[in-house]
């Protein structure tokens, strides 16, 4: 690596962090003045918050996010369209339902499902996909049938998307879990090469722990279901620009990995609400941290378990990175 893109890496770091950091404050005071704040409800056990709390940090982190990126790489290309233009329809698609639980009621899930497969079909057609893998007996590149390259492509950045978002159910929970992911997702792009991935992993790194510095418990922001969506987002399409390219079989797990806590939680709690006959979008609280808060731990701890848990896993996944190079 380069001393020039050393100094790239840390340029994409500060100014991200920088961008989110300063606007979060100014964005937080228009949220009070729309009246587009989380309201406490006594009634849902998910909502542990006890005063109004704005929902306006997603704005700030897709500003953070894409400022960034078209900064330092000057990519107008095609892919970089169909990222921004998924990233809008998440943003667009969470504001609504994020404007719904604002006035105590909830958006159909419908609508939810078919704006967040639009914005996995849009990074697909733009030719970031999950193609194959390498056969780790005879050395040759598995290339899968399209219609099979559609459908694994689609499942994984619905699945990335939609796992982050019930992780956020917590101060600091999704935040913390995304930028763990996020760091680790840098090492492995830097470990292949591949650069583009790298930056857009370090930029995330940067907006996520910006936005944890005013979403730590105690919150004083939140980035709603328009933030989470996004963030996951994201997530996937660096996976699939970066972890998953040129794989063996054994790689395809480091992604996986490396979002280990939100997937492996939230495959049990997908699983429990079809046994119970309950709706997949149906919200509960389910979840991992809402399971150890019931077993007597506090908020603080149940957040440093599960980042703890995610911090492991993403250790195991970088090993396995490095047994496979």
């Amino acid at each position: 690596m380069t001393v020039v893109t050393i100094i790239l890496y840390a340029i994409s770091l500060l100014v991200s962090f920088a961008i989110v950091y300063f606007l979060i404050p100014p964005f937080a005071k228009l949220a009070f003045r729309l009246d587009f704040v989380d309201k406490p409800r006594k009634d849902v056990e998910r909502k542990l918050h006890r005063e109004p709390i704005p929902l306006t940090a997603s704005y700030v982190i897709f500003i953070g996010f894409f400022f960034t990126y078209l900064l330092v790489t000057r990519d107008f290309s095609l892919q970089t369209g169909a990222i921004f233009l998924g990233g809008v329809l998440l943003l667009f698609i969470g504001t609504v339902d994020d404007w719904y639980k604002t006035k105590g009621k909830d958006f159909p899930s419908l609508p939810k499902f078919i704006v967040q497969i639009s914005a996995a079909v849009l990074v697909y057609a733009s030719g970031i996909a999950f193609t194959g893998f390498y056969n780790p007996l005879s050395g040759e590149y598995v290339l899968l049938p399209v219609i099979l390259q559609f459908t694994l492509t689609i499942l994984w950045i619905f699945g990335v998307t939609t796992v982050i978002n019930f992780s956020d159910g917590m101060d600091g929970l999704a935040g913390g879990l995304s930028a763990i992911s996020a760091v680790t997702l840098f090492v492995v792009a830097l470990a292949k090469g591949q650069s583009n991935s790298a930056i857009m992993a370090i930029i995330l790194v940067g907006v996520t722990i910006a936005y944890l510095r005013y979403n730590k418990p105690p919150a004083k922001i939140f980035m709603g279901d328009a933030g989470a969506t996004f963030l996951g987002f994201i997530l996937a399409v660096i996976a699939l620009d970066g972890a998953f390219k040129q794989a063996t079989v054994m790689s395809l797990f480091i992604p996986i990995l490396a979002l280990g806590v939100p997937i492996f939680d939230n495959i049990f709690v997908v699983v429990k609400r079809m046994l119970q006959g309950k709706a997949i979008y149906q919200a509960d609280a389910s979840q991992a941290h809402y399971r150890l808060l019931r077993a007597g731990l506090n908020h603080k701890q149940v957040v440093m378990f599960l980042c703890l848990v995610s911090t492991c896993l993403c250790l195991s996944s970088i090993i396995l990175l490095l047994v496979q190079i």
